[in-house]
């Protein structure tokens, strides 16, 4: 769909959400809700504690500021998604804070060999997560594109309007960022 249609589509719906459409909330829902999801699982690192929270605080966040949405600004799913990336971002500062106190216990505790395993495995999901999100907006998008969307080189060149060299170049540089965030050959 053209970014006409997509403005004038969204444009539709969000004035029969605020004149309290049902219907149209649930279509809007419905078509949202994977993608959304599917894109905090990713920025999560895959930690479904945590995804839940997000989803549910995103959506409250979208049904009360529905009025501050514009489609002429950007589509319904990137505004959706940089609310979920706030929350997130407020969460892992969250985790940072209390990340001190929980090696503390660790390391003053006896643990079996299975709980440490599941600690280092958390460990480098957090560390996934705080390498995505102190990533610049269009890195992580490529990185986006290509993991969690699976789009090819191609796709994302025809989709962002460039070529396929670009996006190669691109990627190459986001996962360089990536890499050098993390802190580690990966």
């Amino acid at each position: 769909m053209d970014d006409d249609g997509r403005v004038c589509r969204e444009q539709t719906w969000r004035a029969a959400v605020l004149a309290g459409d049902e219907r149209a909330w649930r279509a809007w829902y419905d078509e949202s809700f994977e993608p959304l999801r599917a894109f905090v699982v990713w920025r999560l690192a895959r930690q479904p504690v945590s995804t839940d929270e997000v989803l549910q605080e995103t959506w409250l966040i979208a049904v009360r500021r529905m009025k501050d949405f514009d489609p002429r600004q950007g589509a319904f799913l990137d505004w959706l998604r940089g609310i979920a990336g706030n929350l997130i971002r407020n969460l892992v500062r969250q985790q940072q804070s209390t990340t001190f106190t929980l090696a503390t216990v660790a390391a003053n505790t006896t643990a079996t060999v299975e709980t440490g395993m599941q600690w280092e495995a958390d460990e480098r999901a957090a560390r996934v997560s705080a390498a995505l999100l102190a990533l610049p907006e269009h890195y992580a998008a490529v990185l986006r594109a290509k993991y969690l969307d699976q789009q090819s080189v191609a796709e994302i060149a025809e989709a962002w309007n460039q070529t396929a060299k670009g996006i190669e170049s691109l990627l190459t540089r986001a996962r360089l960022a990536f890499r050098e965030q993390f802190g580690e050959e990966t």
